[in-house]
Order: structure tokens, then sequence, then C-alpha cells
């Protein structure tokens, strides 16, 4: 805890670089600190995927929306 209290930033910084802390009160842990779950995926592994997806022919994918879609809604 005091650690905590004293120098929670630092503690904090840890903890983004994916190192888990464990909190405890007079030696008991009571507590874990640890990165949050990171929703989405990175840049890199975006441009990744996108590297291995087909071409898409505009023309034939409108066709294809305009066939299934009813535009009068």
């Amino acid at each position: 805890m005091r650690e905590l209290r004293n120098h929670g930033g630092r503690v904090l910084d840890d903890v983004a670089r994916g190192h888990a802390v464990t909190v405890t009160r007079d030696g008991e842990p009571v507590a874990e600190l640890r990165p949050a779950a990171r929703r989405g995926l990175g840049a890199a592994e975006l441009i990744a995927r996108r590297q291995h997806l087909p071409d898409v022919d505009p023309a034939a994918l409108r066709t294809d929306v305009d066939s299934v879609v009813d535009m009068s809604l």
C-alpha cells in the first residue's frame, strides 16, 4: 500500500508495461493490478490482416448489395 500511495504513477507505469502488481496490507495480498484487456487490434495487426483480404470489385459489390436491399425503404 505504501509504495502504491507514494509512487502510484510509477506503479501504474509498470502495470501499463504489462507487469501485474499485487497490493498487500500488512503482508497479506488484498488486490492485484494488471493491465486492462485491450479492445480491438493494434495498427500493425490490422495492416497485416489487410494484406490477406481479397480484392473487391466495387461495381460487383454494388450489384450484389442492390440485389438484396430494398432501396424503397
